[in-house]
């Protein structure tokens, strides 16, 4: 996925017929010749198909009142980070879609529906603890990413919007970090989407950062997670209401969650 591909091509250089003489154009030299002109128009269009559904970075949110106020010492230690937005080619296109062009799971394992979700209990990059039992008597959207998945980073603004419209009916969203990656590695990653909802670190026996994977920890391990971006939807009740994994669609993700929040 959004590997480039090169062509080199070699051009044959044929003498020029000698005065008086008519030149005699070889078939297998045309043959050649418009096969690989072929060839450059089509990876011309598919270049400029792929340039085109390639989405921009988003830019930088406003920082929120709980970011700014964060210790000298993460907001130093997250400028050291380097994040950046994170894009290929054909990333990002789903979220805008109907909630019919959502695709099914890729992992055959993740926590059945109608399961107890487990609990966890994990700290922000600033030290405040959540835990997941604070949320009961609301329907709750957990997503397991990584700061440096293109899909992450696709879904996030999107998140954050969606987060937003619905604040006021009894939703609230959690993302929690499934690379085990450093507090200044989340931080940086919150940030810059100014998210208006915690990011958890899940640590584990090998940290990761924004620029070096890492390992998924135990919170993570629980809930079978094994790409990023997944998703699980917790109605009032502490059970697992919906779930999946990859980019959704806005529409799939709010009629979900209004759907959980009134079980």
């Amino acid at each position: 996925m959004g590997k480039a591909a090169r062509l080199k091509q070699q051009r044959r250089i044929a003498a020029p017929p000698p005065v008086g003489r008519s030149a005699q154009i070889d078939p297998k030299t045309v043959w050649l010749g418009t096969g690989g002109l072929a060839a450059v128009v089509a990876i011309l269009v598919v270049v400029l198909l792929v340039t085109r559904t390639s989405p921009k970075a988003a830019p930088p949110a406003p920082v929120t009142a709980a970011d700014a106020n964060a210790p000298a010492a993460l907001v130093a230690a997250a400028d050291t980070v380097g994040f950046h937005p994170t894009t290929e080619p054909g990333v990002g296109m789903l979220e805008s879609q109907p909630a019919s062009a959502a695709q099914p799971a890729s992992n055959p394992n993740l926590l059945p529906v109608g399961s107890t979700a487990p609990a966890f209990t994990l700290t922000t990059p600033q030290g405040t603890r959540v835990g997941l039992a604070s949320y009961r008597g609301k329907a709750v959207l957990v997503e397991f990413f990584a700061s440096w998945c293109p899909h992450c980073n696709a879904e996030a603004p999107h998140l954050a919007k969606l987060a937003r419209a619905l604040s006021g009916k009894k939703i609230r969203f959690l993302s929690v970090n499934a690379d085990g990656e450093t507090a200044p590695s989340v931080f940086a990653f919150h940030r810059y989407y100014g998210l208006p909802f915690p990011s958890l670190l899940d640590p584990s026996g090998t940290p990761g950062s924004f620029s070096s994977p890492g390992a998924a920890g135990p919170v993570s391990t629980r809930y079978h997670v094994q790409s990023f971006p997944t998703f699980y939807v917790i109605d009032p009740t502490g059970k697992i209401a919906w779930r999946s994994d990859g980019e959704q669609p806005d529409a799939l993700l709010r009629s979900v969650l209004l759907e959980a929040a009134r079980a």
